[in-house]
């Protein structure tokens, strides 16, 4: 008898022993759904709520460079050539418009003067043949191949003059005031604009070919900040709009800006170039400096939970709705911007009438984290 009861009781505690093993493992079979005991709930201080609506104002973080228009941008060379026989300029320093950039020597530009003046003086002479030329044709004292033959020259010889003038103002050397007493072997560079020096690409002495680049200005009248943002921001912007701009040397120095262009068409990575102008230029702002910016985004009545209903969990965001008495699921959501304690909630009709945990979410993720690794 004793024998029978022995091997009852030792089936009854194996399906028992069977029962609570299904039993533990269809309460894991969910890794995203945690159960509290009794014990546990009051421990983990948890306080629920749902959706509130809330007005937040955000801040929108870019990053760009600054930037100059090519309109701004001056390459400064010279059509002929010659040797650099004098300047004074370093990158950084500032010139004004038709300040002397440098002095170049060159025989060619004895050569041009010369030209020059001989065939303005070869065209007094064919002028006054032409005229005479002229005269005597009208009165049939001459043919009219000979008068043709005159006027011919006379007009070769004016774009000879006038071709050799253009030549001279290449080369900022005026025509009327190049004559027989000032033939100079040396010219003039002056600045086409006001600005400062980005680049000086020669040094004294050196030869310089037509094709070179002597030196490289900006106009920084125009110098704006071009910043770089994603698809899903560019209905956040409008022209006008300001914004903050700081470098990252110094990020307590801000520059007031406003944006003046949004472009129109998104790059491979889908954003866009929005164009910033400075309130204030300040000089030490050079194009190709990379600055951050912080816009100011119009507030809004969005739906929000306690910033701390939200969980971080190998890079992503997370939330615990209450789905059952002391259960709780964790779902994977996208956050937006945060202001006085309240975050808001993207996609918010995904989840309407749901219970979330707005207080111990974190004593969740741990309880959670910790039975799926048993």
């Amino acid at each position: 008898m004793k024998k029978v009861i022995s091997v009852i009781l030792l089936v009854v505690g194996f399906f028992s022993c069977k029962n609570k093993e299904v039993e533990k493992t269809n309460e894991n079979l969910d890794p995203d759904v945690v159960r509290l005991t009794d014990a546990q709930y009051r421990n983990a201080g948890i306080l629920t709520d749902t959706l509130r609506q809330q007005v937040i104002s955000s801040v929108l973080k870019a990053n760009g460079v600054i930037d100059v228009p090519p309109q701004n941008m001056v390459s400064v060379s010279i059509p002929l050539g010659g040797y650099l026989k004098f300047t004074k300029l370093i990158p950084g320093m500032h010139v004004q418009k038709g300040e002397v950039l440098a002095v170049l020597e060159d025989p060619q530009y004895i050569q041009l003067q010369q030209d020059y003046l001989t065939a303005k003086s070869q065209l007094v002479y064919t002028a006054s043949e032409y005229h005479r030329q002229q005269q005597l044709n009208e009165n049939k004292a001459t043919s009219d191949k000979v008068f043709e033959q005159a006027k011919n020259t006379y007009t070769m010889q004016q774009i000879i003059v006038k071709s050799l003038e253009e030549k001279l103002e290449l080369i900022h050397l005026n025509p009327l005031a190049v004559n027989a007493g000032n033939i100079s072997k040396t010219i003039n560079i002056h600045s086409p604009i006001n600005g400062f020096v980005t680049a000086v690409n020669s040094n004294i002495g050196k030869y310089v070919n037509p094709s070179e680049v002597l030196f490289e200005l900006v106009n920084p009248d125009d110098i704006h900040l071009k910043l770089t943002i994603f698809e899903k921001d560019l209905d956040k912007l409008s022209i006008g709009q300001e914004l903050r701009a700081y470098t990252n040397t110094n990020p307590e120095i801000k520059h007031p800006c406003e944006i003046l262009l949004i472009g129109k068409s998104l790059s491979a990575d889908r954003s866009a170039e929005v164009h910033c102008h400075f309130k204030k230029y300040k000089e030490h702002l050079l194009p190709g400096m990379f600055m951050n910016a912080d816009i100011d985004i119009k507030a809004k009545l969005v739906n929000t939970l306690p910033d701390d209903a939200f969980v971080r969990y190998e890079n992503k965001d997370f939330l615990f709705i209450q789905t059952d008495p002391k259960t709780f699921s964790m779902v994977e959501v996208q956050k937006g911007n945060s202001e006085n304690g309240y975050t808001e909630l993207y996609k918010p009709d995904e989840f309407r009438n749901k219970t979330f945990v707005t207080k111990g979410a974190y004593n969740l993720l741990m309880t959670l984290k910790n039975s799926s690794e048993e």
